[in-house]
């Protein structure tokens, strides 16, 4: 297995980058709901050694999604015994969401050229410029929080309209517990592009990377992206990284293109329990 140890931080400072709206320990096993906002915050992780035997285990589980009347979802990662895979298969569960982890040490970052800054933002970390300029007029703002016109403005670009999800999500960003670095492109005042840092231990991961339909082929997903990265540099970070859907080659491209390199492949085995 490449890189054991490293692995196993990349994943734990990802489930420290995107908490859960509710959250059971159960015998080293993670069980994490979220209203089905995404795969991850709505899961199974694995986080320590287990006592109790496994397809007791996996059956607890099972009902406890089934109270919450959402499917069984248990995420498999290369840390895991392969023989877990399989039980799951046997029972049903089918493969989803199947995402490559991208990594890149900052020494590698090919960043996107800029243009100019702006510092006019002073806010808890006021180190950030307020605006980052590329070519083409583009403008990268950037904050040190996350705020609710943010957090609506991501609604609208990734097509959250479930009035439960929009109550609980704020709550969810607003847990992360570490550092931030929030960009975004507006134009006419209407966000139209996306992106989220978050700093811990050296790291940068890349969240919420979105850019609306309409102004795809722009360079704006390079330009938020590049912005993220270049100012965690400054702040410290030695390396970056990101999970990706594995179907997406448009993002692996870009993200290739920024010096990430594959590192490894987790999924998720999912039973409707309904």
């Amino acid at each position: 297995m490449p890189n054991e140890a490293y692995m196993k931080l990349i994943e734990e400072i990802s489930l420290n980058a995107w908490p859960s709206h509710k959250i059971e320990l159960y015998d080293g096993w993670l069980i994490r709901f979220s209203h089905n906002y995404t795969y991850r915050t709505n899961s199974v992780e694995q986080v320590g050694q287990s006592l109790i035997p496994v397809e007791e285990k996996i059956s607890y589980c099972e009902k406890v999604y089934q109270n919450y009347h959402t499917p069984s979802n248990f995420k498999i990662n290369p840390l895991l015994d392969p023989s877990f895979d399989q039980i799951l298969s046997d029972r049903g569960y089918e493969i989803r969401h199947v995402t490559e982890v991208m990594t890149m040490p900052m020494d590698h970052f090919r960043p996107y050229g800029q243009v100019s800054a702006e510092y006019e933002y002073y806010g808890r970390n006021s180190g950030l410029p307020s605006f980052i300029e590329y070519p083409s007029g583009i403008l990268v703002q950037l904050r040190d929080r996350i705020t609710d016109d943010w957090i609506t403005s991501l609604f609208r670009l990734n097509g959250t309209t479930n009035p439960t999800l929009r109550r609980i999500v704020p709550s969810m960003f607003k847990a992360i517990p570490k550092e931030t670095i929030v960009a975004f492109i507006e134009i006419d005042g209407r966000m139209v592009a996306s992106g989220l840092g978050i700093l811990d231990r050296g790291h940068v991961g890349l969240y919420a990377i979105y850019v609306d339909a309409s102004c795809r082929k722009k360079h704006f997903a390079r330009s938020i992206c590049s912005s993220i990265l270049s100012e965690a540099r400054k702040k410290g970070a030695e390396n970056a990284y990101l999970q990706v859907v594995a179907e997406n080659t448009a993002a692996k491209n870009l993200y290739q293109s920024l010096g990430f390199e594959d590192f490894y492949t987790y999924w998720f085995r999912s039973l409707e329990t309904l």
